[in-house]
């Protein structure tokens, strides 16, 4: 199948459309208006820097569902002795440069280019971006952060820079999810990492048809506070 060029204007093809490893079009901008078009249909951007802004909407889709959510026993443990204080939307912007400066450091390399930062910052900013922080002695030693629209939240990045801060990140993200009604975490990839927590593929039919049923208004959210 062709990969799409997309036009000044905000639309996409279909996600059926997209190849084999999930490529669906090129171009565009990362306009707040375009990214929030492009989640509300299980499109997302990843592109390295110096390539044009790539489009994705792999099949399978990996997602978690907060009531599937498998809390490991020694993680739980680590959650009662309080190793971590958590907090939410306080650090978006420290949370996605960490995230990307563990990337480049372990030799992976990294999609969160200067334009990826500015323009979730600007969703951030506006209700749409939420980060989940994990401090440790009063530094940041882990966390994640992502895209929520009404019923969905879907999952960027993390980075852990003390053992089990991402982990403890995802586990509060849960309970947040829980606790307001969010009734799916798109992790978009399949790692054996998420899938330790009960994260399960879905076809790509059953992840549209639940896009459709979880978000039925774009609006912005206040700053999330944790419970």
């Amino acid at each position: 199948m062709p990969v799409f060029q997309l036009p000044h204007d905000i639309i996409f093809p279909l996600p059926e459309h997209a190849e084999p490893d999930g490529l669906l079009a090129v171009g565009g901008d990362l306009s707040p208006a375009r990214l929030l078009a492009a989640y509300s249909q299980g499109i997302f951007p990843w592109y390295s820097e110096g390539e044009p802004i790539l489009w994705w909407s792999p099949a399978p889709r990996l997602v978690l569902y907060p009531g599937e959510f498998h809390l490991p026993r020694r993680l739980a443990r680590t959650m009662r002795r309080n190793v971590f204080s958590v907090s939410a939307d306080t650090a978006f912007r420290e949370v996605m440069e960490n995230c990307a400066r563990v990337r480049t450091e372990s030799g992976e390399g990294t999609w969160i280019t200067a334009e990826m930062l500015a323009a979730y910052c600007r969703l951030h900013e506006i209700g749409f971006a939420h980060s989940i922080e994990c401090w440790h002695q009063g530094r940041l030693a882990g966390g994640l952060y992502g895209v929520c629209l009404d019923r969905v939240f879907f999952g960027e990045s993390m980075f852990t820079r003390v053992r089990d801060a991402s982990k403890v990140a995802l586990a509060r993200l849960v309970e947040h999810a829980r606790a307001t009604g969010i009734g799916m975490i798109d992790c978009q990839m399949t790692t054996d990492h998420l899938l330790r927590f009960g994260a399960r593929e879905v076809d790509r039919q059953r992840f549209q048809d639940e896009l459709q049923d979880l978000i039925r208004e774009i609006r912005p959210q206040k700053k999330w506070r944790l419970r």
